[in-house]
């Protein structure tokens, strides 16, 4: 069975981007641009991406992905993505991108078949990834930690989860960023 794991990065008062969606304050910070050695073995493991609407909207808008499909794999490579939404959005040609809606639930069989022996990486955004902490199928959540404040914005798992749901795993450090990585129990 995948682990389901939401790794993404937040700034210090919680926040995954703006209030209009950007993510600037992020490529502002020296080494959020990702792509380390660390990602690059993160992403091995990873068999299926899952995100919701406004994430892939953002991906799409930020990297010209339908003028420059090219691109797709630069970031996720041949990986079956699942996007969630209740409305129709634009295809990336020759990505293997998966529109679904309902529930979490109702779609974890096909990203089980999917990921095959590999795990589930929540990419974004906040609600889809406790969306999945809800149905009790979120595993571990991977936060990387950014020295920014946004005051409000995009918080960054918009639920409540106590910490007898939560366990710290680990406590790390890359350049600016803080990275801990929780392990997640069902409810």
């Amino acid at each position: 069975m995948p682990r389901v794991i939401f790794l993404t990065a937040a700034t210090l008062d919680g926040f995954l981007a703006t209030d209009d969606d950007s993510l600037d304050w992020l490529f502002a910070t020296p080494g959020g641009e990702g792509g380390d050695e660390s990602f690059q073995r993160f992403l091995a493991g990873i068999g299926v991406l899952v995100q919701g609407s406004t994430t892939y909207e953002w991906v799409l808008r930020h990297e010209e992905l339908v003028a420059h499909p090219e691109r797709w794999p630069e970031y996720y490579g041949d990986r079956p993505t699942f996007v969630f939404t209740s409305r129709s959005l634009p295809e990336v040609a020759g990505a293997d991108i998966r529109f679904v809606s309902g529930s979490v639930a109702d779609a974890w069989a096909d990203i089980v078949a999917a990921a095959g022996e590999r795990d589930v990486w929540v990419v974004g955004g906040g609600d889809l990834a406790g969306q999945f902490a809800d149905a009790g199928l979120l595993d571990e959540v991977r936060v990387s930690i950014a020295p920014v404040t946004l005051a409000s914005g995009r918080p960054l798992l918009p639920r409540v989860l106590g910490s007898d749901r939560l366990r710290l795993e680990s406590v790390g450090r890359s350049g600016q960023f803080a990275e801990l990585t929780y392990a997640v129990t069902a409810p």
